[in-house]
């Protein structure tokens, strides 16, 4: 499936199909999250929590992908991901974007 964040896919004409979207609530353990308390007293990347964010994009834009197959589309354009706190520690990322169909 071509996924793409512009409004048009070149040499496509397009037919809509609607709106698709995708999330997840990702959190880390509470372990994890102590080891990472402490990364903020010296500076620097919490990787832990950029895989995690990684992960919950990737989850989120499949499960995305998987609703626009649900409605036949062959493509989904103007895609874009949202996040928000849910609770400390605890991310929502969404995706969502027009699933299309080539004419």
């Amino acid at each position: 499936m071509i996924v793409v964040n512009t409004d048009y896919i070149s040499g496509k004409d397009l037919e809509m199909l609607g709106l698709v979207k995708g999330s997840t609530i990702q959190t880390k353990n509470i372990g994890r999250d102590i080891t990472q308390g402490f990364k903020t007293l010296v500076g620097g990347e919490l990787g832990a929590y950029t895989q995690m964010m990684n992960d919950a994009r990737e989850l989120a834009a499949q499960r995305m992908e998987e609703d626009a197959i649900r409605l036949g589309a062959d493509a989904v354009v103007n895609v874009r991901f949202a996040t928000s706190a849910i609770m400390q520690g605890a991310a929502e990322v969404m995706a969502y974007g027009t699933a299309v169909k080539f004419k």
